[in-house]
C-alpha cells in the first residue's frame, strides 16, 4: 500500500453541478480513482483507493456479532462512493454525502496523513472555534506521546 501524506488547507466553491476542483497536489496524490465517504465531526473523508481497500481488509477481521462494529461499518463503508476526476480535474461530491456534511456552496479541503477531509466552510469555522479554547492540553499530550 502506498501511503501519501496530504498537506494544506484550501477553500473551494461547489459549481452548479456539485463539483469541486481539488488542488493539483491532492489530485496527484489520489490518482485516477479514489473513495469519498462519511467522516467524523460532520466532514467527509477522501481516501486513495489502496488505502481504503486496506481499511476494508482490516474491518473484515472484526466480529460482525459486535453491534458497535456493525454500526461503524454501516456508517463509514455504507455510503462510500468510488469517484474520479473529470478532464478538468473536478469531482462530483455525491448528494447524500454533501447533505451529511452540510456542504452547500463553500467548501474547505484539508490534507492530513493518509486522507483529505472536506468540510462545509460553516461547519469548519464552528469546529475550529469550539476547539480553540480547550485543545491545547490535548494536543500537548498527543505530542508528548509521539515524542515531539
Amino acid at each position: 500500500m502506498s501511503e501519501y501524506v496530504f498537506r494544506g488547507e484550501f477553500d473551494h466553491n461547489l459549481d452548479a453541478k456539485s463539483r469541486i476542483i481539488l488542488p493539483i497536489k491532492f489530485r496527484e496524490g489520489l490518482g485516477n480513482s479514489f473513495i469519498i465517504t462519511r467522516g467524523l465531526d460532520t466532514c467527509l473523508f477522501i481516501f486513495r483507493t489502496d488505502v481504503f481497500t486496506a481499511l476494508e481488509e482490516k474491518v473484515k477481521m472484526l466480529p460482525i456479532s459486535d453491534e458497535s462494529v456493525r454500526q461503524f461499518v454501516r456508517f463509514f463503508f455504507g455510503p462510500a462512493c468510488d469517484c474520479e476526476f473529470d478532464a478538468q480535474g473536478r469531482v462530483v461530491v455525491p448528494a447524500k454525502l454533501r447533505e451529511y456534511a452540510g456542504i452547500e456552496k463553500e467548501v474547505v479541503s484539508m490534507g492530513l496523513p493518509g486522507r483529505i477531509e472536506l468540510w462545509s466552510s460553516e461547519n469548519w469555522a464552528i469546529y475550529k472555534q469550539k476547539q480553540e479554547g480547550g485543545i491545547t492540553k490535548e494536543i500537548a499530550n498527543k505530542m508528548t506521546e509521539l515524542g515531539i
